[in-house]
């Protein structure tokens, strides 16, 4: 996918970090995720997974498609690096300590404790999650205290974080296909 731009770097650990314009292509991308997910009446969050500058894992919602509550962008990210790990004969531990994800929405409180169980060790995300969020709003599960839990994570939040509000009021201002129906209630 390209050469890392001037300014991105790899620290001690061989950890990738990326420079404005890396941001900002890999954001536009995952955007581009979370729109596919409101064209298919998901909660419109996209995310990608990139390891040495490339493209492991990219997911959106498929939690109302698949009738599966876990099937958070994240989720879908992570079993496709597995996959592409498994396939490529490498080991996940490795791999994942050298990804970054690129995500619209902060990571809820489920993904944020398997970003940190996985070791992930940079996370650029747009809006904060204010209801769910797990890397700040809610808990802070990318630097708390938390043993045998894996390692603690950095976040650059707020990238594009009005674009990915405005895409989350679209989805709740429409009709909820998946919803149960209400039930009218009985006078006594």
């Amino acid at each position: 996918m390209g050469t890392p731009c001037e300014g991105s770097s790899l620290d001690n650990h061989g950890v990738f970090h990326p420079c404005a314009e890396e941001i900002q292509k890999w954001m536009q991308k995952a955007f581009e995720m979370a729109k596919d997910a409101l064209d298919n009446s998901e909660v419109p969050v996209g995310c990608l997974m990139v390891y040495n500058n490339k493209v492991l894992g990219r997911g959106r919602n498929e939690v109302n498609e698949t009738k599966n509550a876990t099937r958070h962008a994240e989720m879908v990210a992570i079993d496709q690096v597995l996959d592409w790990c498994h396939c490529n004969d490498k080991d996940p531990g490795d791999v994942f300590e050298r990804t970054v994800l690129y995500v619209t929405v902060e990571p809820c409180i489920m993904c944020a404790g398997a970003l940190r169980l996985l070791r992930i060790p940079l996370v650029v995300y747009g809006c904060k999650n204010d209801r769910f969020g797990g890397c700040g709003s809610v808990l802070d599960i990318p630097a708390d205290n938390l043993p045998q839990t894996g390692a603690p994570f950095k976040c650059i939040s707020g990238y594009r974080a009005e674009e990915a509000v405005e895409m989350l009021k679209m989805f709740y201002k429409q009709e909820n296909p998946n919803a149960p129906k209400s039930k009218a209630r009985k006078k006594d």
